[in-house]
């Protein structure tokens, strides 16, 4: 099978010549502080070599407790913020019909996601969509504290007990958490759910190949076992034994710093000309931000969907402040055929495309688009994925995680870490007067009394 594969020829047109060769000896530093161990945050690096390390048995066993949900289920919710719930969304979303959530699947249960925002309206009209209906749950929380997923859970708990009695509430409750420690772990074992542990070396922005993405995958119907097998096939061809030039994930981090370092390129927006990839970039905008916005440092990460958002964005692309540059991820290949009709009376004029695939027309569109961002001096990277299926999400995924290892090593940061995300949970906790923050709650509401 092909691999996916990297075009950085009208990126590179805008930084000096031999930049990208001259970065050979950073990337290579980078991949050899992964391999080693020795780079900040080497106490997460269990994602680097994870695809290859799967086993039949291991996917067998998420592949049951799957068929449990799907058998017994009409919806399963997955209840994750972030890195517990991104990867998994944005996979389920990529295979999926598009309309599958209002036509209905009668093979596969519907797959909610909760657990991610404090929404009162939202998670009561979760709530009123699940009365009267067979549903389960996949909790993802290494801690079981997380606000935003843990209040989410104590809802679907209660709610799924009410409808199902106790003991059926536990065969359709699952935990994906640590193997030890923390609130998750300890509801679980009490109550006796089934569990899976997210291992304590993989963070959650790099964890779609553990149980916290392949469980809810698998639950919606796809193959885990295609998806792994991609990723590990990436795996191999972004191995630090591989050619630098022909190592897609060494030259993408190469390109994407020497824009931000020499050329001024502060901002990376991950365009697709293709919506069931709209949560794609989301999974992608997390790995990279997280992983690399820390020191004050980092490239912004943005996205788009063309050509939807050309005409909200496009002006701004196209004469705005120069400090940006586009990834595009281009589909090869649609999994389905649709030709545009002719009309008799041709009043939208466009019988000029009677006959052609509407995917032609997109085609056109992306490499329209592309050139006149160039020419409007917006440097273009493009992934090129032969189709949209569980082998090539698989190369995706692993392709994105590695480079993102690498890039952050060259930026200097550690890749790994995200310790400003606790400020505002440290505020939001004081305001709300949490049992160990009496300090801080004091502190805050002093504070906001003399902004008054």
């Amino acid at each position: 099978m092909k691999n996916i594969t990297l075009d950085v020829t009208k990126a590179v047109q805008f930084l000096a010549e031999g930049t990208v060769k001259a970065y050979e000896p950073k990337v290579r530093e980078a991949q050899d502080a992964l391999e080693k161990g020795t780079c900040p945050g080497n106490d997460f690096l269990g994602w680097l070599h994870l695809p290859s390390s799967i086993t039949p048995a291991f996917l067998d066993e998420i592949q049951a407790c799957a068929d449990v949900l799907r058998e017994n289920c009409e919806a399963v919710v997955v209840a994750g913020i972030g890195g517990s719930y991104l990867g998994a969304r944005a996979v389920i979303e990529a295979l999926s019909n598009s309309f599958a959530w209002l036509v209905g699947d009668k093979k596969n249960p519907t797959i909610l996601f909760a657990g991610n925002n404090i929404g009162e309206d939202y998670l009561s009209e979760l709530t009123e969509y699940l009365k009267n209906k067979k549903f389960g749950v996949i909790n993802i929380s290494k801690s079981g504290t997380t606000t935003e997923t843990a209040l989410t859970f104590r809802l679907l708990k209660k709610q799924c007990e009410e409808q199902r009695g106790k003991e059926e509430a536990k065969k359709v409750i699952v935990a994906v958490t640590d193997a030890k420690k923390g609130a998750a772990r300890a509801a679980a074992d009490k109550e006796g759910y089934k569990t899976f542990v997210i291992p304590d070396n993989v963070g959650g922005r790099f964890s779609v190949l553990t149980p916290v993405g392949l469980l809810p995958i698998a639950c919606a119907g796809f193959d885990i076992r295609q998806l792994v097998a991609g990723a590990a096939d990436m795996e191999k061809a972004c191995g630090s034994d591989v050619a630098y030039e022909e190592n897609p994930a060494a030259v993408y981090a190469a390109v994407r710093n020497g824009l931000y370092e020499q050329a001024g390129k502060k901002i990376e927006i991950m365009v697709n000309y293709q919506p069931k990839l709209h949560f794609m970039s989301e999974w992608w905008k997390q790995l990279y931000g997280e992983s690399e916005g820390k020191d004050n440092k980092g490239i912004f990460p943005a996205s788009c969907d063309f050509t939807t958002d050309l005409h909200s964005m496009g002006q701004w692309i196209q004469q705005g402040e120069r400090t940006i540059y586009e990834t595009v991820i281009s589909v090869e290949k649609p999994n389905r055929e649709l030709l545009f009709p002719n009309d008799e009376e041709n009043l939208d004029g466009l019988n000029f495309l009677a006959g052609k695939r509407v995917d032609e027309v997109n085609k056109m569109a992306e490499l329209g688009t592309r050139l006149a961002h160039v020419d409007g001096g917006v440097p273009n990277i493009r992934i090129s994925v032969p189709e949209l299926n569980e082998y090539y999400i698989g190369q995706l995924i692993y392709f994105f995680e590695k480079a993102c290892g690498i890039s952050g090593n060259i930026l200097g940061v550690n890749p790994f870490n995200q310790p400003g995300v606790e400020a505002y949970k440290k505020n939001m906790f004081a305001l709300l007067d949490k049992p160990g923050y009496e300090a801080e709650s004091k502190a805050i509401k002093e504070r906001l009394a003399n902004e008054k």
